[in-house]
């Protein structure tokens, strides 16, 4: 399988965290959306969509992240994602959902480069906008992992629920969002770093990263 992907894009650290994950070998191949590669005749002949990730895999190119992790499940069901209990599938649905659907459009990297662009707006006003929208989503995300009474995972180990969860948290921490009263996703994201697969899945460990390569 290849990768092609953004080391800090949200939607490729899902598929490496899911990637790892699941066992699957990968080649991780950089696009660098500040230059634009994702707009090139060569990657939109293959992904239309002009965005990361595009996976390689059983002779297809796979856009859209969501549809990929499902398609990795169902096609690798071997240490799969989702719990085998209908309720507890429905229930990392409804939370891993809220955060891939309602965060993901309003704070992608198109829509921030919009807001300024078109509507002016400073970097202060434009960090204000993407802590809005996390709120909205996270603090309900908060409430719902507090009546469950979740420990170091949303179930027994991490699955679809901190595939996505994960990439959002480190896209939260840059934009300085207060997780002072989120102990439960604090307290995940604390064991999924501890875990080897999602530090090989970490932006800081990407060979696309820069800071990467400067060292």
């Amino acid at each position: 399988m290849k990768l092609h992907g953004y080391f800090r894009s949200s939607t490729s650290y899902r598929l490496r965290i899911a990637l790892e994950l699941k066992g699957l070998a990968y080649e991780n191949i950089g696009v660098n959306l500040l230059h634009s590669e994702q707009k090139d005749e060569a990657f939109t002949s293959r992904n239309p969509f002009a965005s990361v990730p595009l996976l390689e895999a059983d002779g297809r190119d796979r856009a859209q992240s969501m549809a990929m992790i499902e398609w990795l499940d169902e096609a690798y069901p071997q240490k799969p994602l989702l719990p085998v209990d209908v309720e507890d599938r429905y229930t990392a649905r409804e939370l891993t959902y809220a955060i891939a659907t309602e965060l993901h459009a309003p704070l992608n990297l198109p829509v921030l480069k919009y807001l300024k662009s078109e509507y002016g707006q400073s970097q202060q006003e434009v960090d204000k906008w993407y802590r809005h929208w996390l709120a909205r989503t996270l603090e309900p995300v908060e409430r719902r992992l507090a009546q469950l009474k979740t420990g170091d995972f949303l179930f027994d180990a991490p699955g679809l629920f901190e595939v996505v969860l994960l990439p959002q948290i480190y896209n939260a921490r840059r934009f300085a969002y207060d997780f002072s009263a989120a102990p439960h996703m604090v307290r995940i994201e604390a064991a999924c770093l501890a875990l080897p697969e999602f530090q090989r899945a970490h932006p800081d460990n990407q060979s696309d990263n820069p800071e990467r390569q400067q060292t």
